[in-house]
C-alpha cells in the first residue's frame, strides 16, 4: 500500500506508505477524506493549494469481477464543493495491480508548462515533457501514448476542454480498445488537472505486485458468489448487455420522468427513435458492437460501440445520461447526432450531461431552435476552438443561464441535474437537492426501485429515507472501484453477504452491515458535508431550482412536493 505524492511546483516525486489515518481507504472514501484533510475549503480550486487525488477501489486489481472504477477527487471549480467524480475503463485495475493506492497532484506548474505522469511496471512515476501535446484532443493523444508505450498502456487525460480550465471538463479515461470514451466528467476536475499542468497519467497494464489478499480461500469463495449474483440479476446479467444503459429511454418516458426540451416537459416527442432498441437496431445493421466489454475485468459488457453508415467507429459507451442530455433536453431525436456530440465532448474533453444541459439552456433562452442537431454540433465545436461562446458552455449551464439571464437553469450547487425529473421522481430529487456533489446520477438513483414495482414515483412517502439509505450505501461501494451497475445486484441482501466477505477477506478484518455499507458510508458523507460546510454551503444550498416547485411538469402536471424541513433530514445520521 503506498501513496505517489507529485508536486507539479518543483516537479518533485515522492513515495510513501499510506499513513495509519488513511488506512482501509479506497476510491471515493480516500478522495473524499484526504481533501477534507488536507485542502483548505475556502482555496482556488485552481489554484495551487488544491489537490487532485485519483484512487482506485479497495478491490480494484483484485480477481473480483467489476472493480475497475476509478475516483477522482478535488474542490470542484464548478461546485465549489468538494468533488467526487469516478471513471470506468483500464486504470484502477492497472494502479492496482502496482498495490497503488493513491496518487496525489500537489502544487501547480508555471503557466504553460505541461507534463505527463507515467507509471511503469514497476511501479515507478517520473515526469515527462508534454508542450508538444498542448491543446491536442484526446482521441489522437492517447492513440499516440499507445504508439510510444504499447497496447497496455491506460491513459487518464484532459482535452483542451481542460487545458482552458473550463469548469465542466472533463478527464477521460481509455477502455479496453484504447479510446478515451470513459470519463470522470462531473464538477470540473479536468480543469483542476489542467490548472496543475497535467495533461496525463499513464500506467503500464502490466504490473505484478498488487496488496496481498489477507484471505484468498474466502475472497475466491465469495467472487464466485458475486459473480453468480450479477449475472443471474434481470438487470445487470440480461437487460444491460442487451441494451445498456440506453434501455432507460423508454421507462423514463412511459413514467413521464424524462427531462426534456430543457425540463419542459417529461416526455420527449420521437423518444423511440432513441430509445434503446433503436439504438440497438441501428448498431446491429451496421455492423458494430451491442454487447461489448469496455472496462477491465467486466462480466456484464453494457457498453457498445456505435458506427457511422459505412461501419466506421464514432464513438464507445453511447449512454443512457448522454443519450437524455444531448437528445431529451435538447429535443434531439436522431442518434447519429447525438453520437456525434458524444464523440466531439469526449475528444474535446467535457461532460456530456453539463453540455448537453448547457445547450438546451440555450435554446431554451432563444439562442438557437429546440431539435437543431447542427447547431448543437456547431455549438461544442466552439468550445474545442475556445471561442467565446464555447468558453461560456464549457463552463457548464449555470455560465450559459447567467450569459443569456434566462432564469430556468436545471443545477443544484452549479451542476447539471441528470436524467430523471424531480418533479415525476421525487426520490431522485431528494438525491439531486442534498448530495454533496451537486445534482448526481449514481449518489442515490431510485429508479431501479421504480422499475421494481418497490416505489411509486410520484409519492413522497418514505422516499426521504430512501435516499438517505441509498446516498448511504453508494458512498461505501464507491470505496471500492466497484462498478454502479454491478452494484445494483449486491445490493440485495443475498449477494450482498458475499460481498462483505470478499471485502472483509481483502482487509483481514470482519465486516458487517453496520461496517459496510454503514458506517463507511456515513463516514465519507460526513466528511464531504464538513468540506461544503467549511467551504460556506448551507441548507439553502440543497435546494432545487424554483421552478421544480412552481411550474408543473406535463403529463402529469406535477411539481416537487417535499419540504424544505424534510430535505433538512436526509443526513440524520
Amino acid at each position: 500500500m503506498k501513496f505517489i505524492r507529485v508536486n507539479m511546483t518543483d516537479k518533485s516525486i515522492r513515495v510513501q506508505d499510506v499513513p495509519e489515518e488513511y488506512s482501509g481507504l479506497g476510491g471515493r472514501g480516500l478522495t473524499s477524506i484526504m481533501i477534507n484533510a488536507e485542502v483548505s475549503p475556502k482555496c482556488d480550486p485552481l489554484g495551487p493549494e488544491n489537490k487532485l487525488v485519483v484512487a482506485p477501489g479497495l478491490l480494484s486489481g483484485t480477481p473480483l469481477q467489476n472493480t475497475s472504477r476509478i475516483s477522482i477527487g478535488a474542490k470542484s471549480p464548478l461546485t465549489g464543493g468538494i468533488k467526487e467524480s469516478n471513471a470506468g475503463g483500464t486504470v484502477a485495475a492497472a494502479l492496482g495491480r502496482l498495490g497503488i493506492t493513491g496518487i496525489i497532484i500537489e502544487g501547480q506548474a508555471q503557466e504553460r508548462d505541461l507534463s505527463i505522469l507515467r507509471v511503469d511496471k514497476e511501479g515507478e512515476a517520473g515526469l515527462i515533457p508534454a508542450r508538444d501535446y498542448k491543446g491536442m484532443r484526446t482521441y489522437t493523444f492517447v492513440e499516440k501514448m499507445i504508439e510510444l508505450y504499447g497496447k497496455k498502456t491506460s491513459v487518464l487525460c484532459i482535452g483542451p476542454a481542460g487545458e482552458y480550465r473550463l469548469t465542466a471538463a472533463s478527464i477521460q479515461s481509455s477502455d479496453i480498445d484504447g479510446h478515451p470514451c470513459r470519463a470522470a466528467a462531473r464538477g470540473g476536475l479536468g480543469a483542476v488537472m489542467g490548472a496543475k499542468g497535467l495533461k496525463a497519467l499513464i500506467v503500464d497494464q502490466r504490473g505484478q505486485s498488487p496488496d496481498p489478499i489477507a484471505d484468498p480461500e474466502v475472497f475466491k469463495e465469495a467472487a464466485r458468489a458475486i459473480a453468480k449474483a450479477v449475472k443471474a440479476h434481470p438487470e445487470p446479467g440480461h437487460l444491460m448487455p442487451t441494451l445498456g444503459t440506453a434501455a432507460l429511454v423508454a421507462p423514463l418516458n412511459s413514467m413521464g420522468a424524462f427531462p426534456s426540451y430543457n425540463a419542459r416537459k417529461g416526455v420527449m416527442n420521437g423518444w423511440e427513435q432513441i430509445s434503446g432498441e433503436a439504438l440497438a437496431e441501428l448498431i446491429k445493421k451496421r455492423g458494430g458492437k451491442t454487447t461489448h466489454m469496455g472496462c477491465a475485468q467486466c462480466i456484464i459488457h453494457c457498453s457498445n460501440v456505435f458506427v457511422d453508415t459505412q461501419g466506421k467507429y464514432v464513438t464507445g459507451a453511447l449512454e443512457y445520461e448522454t443519450i437524455w442530455a444531448m437528445g431529451g433536453m435538447t429535443g434531439i431525436a436522431d442518434l447519429d447526432t447525438i453520437a456525434r456530440l458524444d464523440f466531439l465532448c469526449d475528444d474535446i474533453g467535457v461532460d456530456t450531461m453539463s453540455t448537453g444541459v448547457g445547450v438546451a439552456v440555450a435554446m431554451d433562452a432563444g439562442y438557437k431552435e429546440f431539435e437543431d442537431g447542427n447547431a448543437a454540433i456547431e455549438m461544442v465545436e466552439e468550445i474545442g476552438r475556445g471561442t467565446e461562446f464555447g468558453r461560456i458552455l464549457g463552463n457548464g449551464p449555470a455560465a450559459v443561464g447567467k450569459y443569456f439571464n434566462h432564469p430556468r437553469v436545471p443545477v443544484v450547487k452549479g451542476q447539471g441535474i441528470a436524467g430523471y425529473d424531480p418533479r415525476a421522481m421525487l426520490g431522485n430529487g431528494v438525491t439531486f437537492a442534498t448530495s454533496p456533489m451537486g445534482a448526481d446520477h449514481t449518489a442515490g438513483n431510485v429508479i431501479g426501485l421504480c422499475l421494481q414495482g418497490k416505489l411509486d414515483p410520484l409519492k413522497a412517502e418514505g422516499v426521504v429515507e430512501i435516499s438517505r439509505n441509498l446516498q448511504i450505501a453508494i458512498a461505501a461501494f464507491d470505496c471500492t472501484g466497484h462498478c454502479f451497475m454491478a452494484t445494483v445486484a449486491v445490493l440485495d441482501p443475498e449477494a450482498g453477504e458475499p460481498f462483505r466477505k470478499a471485502l472483509s477477506a481483502k482487509l483481514g478484518t470482519e465486516l458487517g452491515p453496520e461496517d459496510f455499507p454503514g458506517a463507511m458510508g456515513v463516514r465519507v458523507l460526513k466528511a464531504e458535508r464538513e468540506f461544503n460546510k467549511r467551504a460556506g454551503f448551507t441548507n439553502k444550498d440543497d435546494r432545487l431550482p424554483k421552478f421544480f416547485y412552481e411550474e408543473p411538469l406535463p403529463p402529469h402536471n406535477t411539481v416537487f412536493v417535499i419540504s424544505d424541513e424534510e430535505l433538512d433530514t436526509v443526513f440524520d445520521f
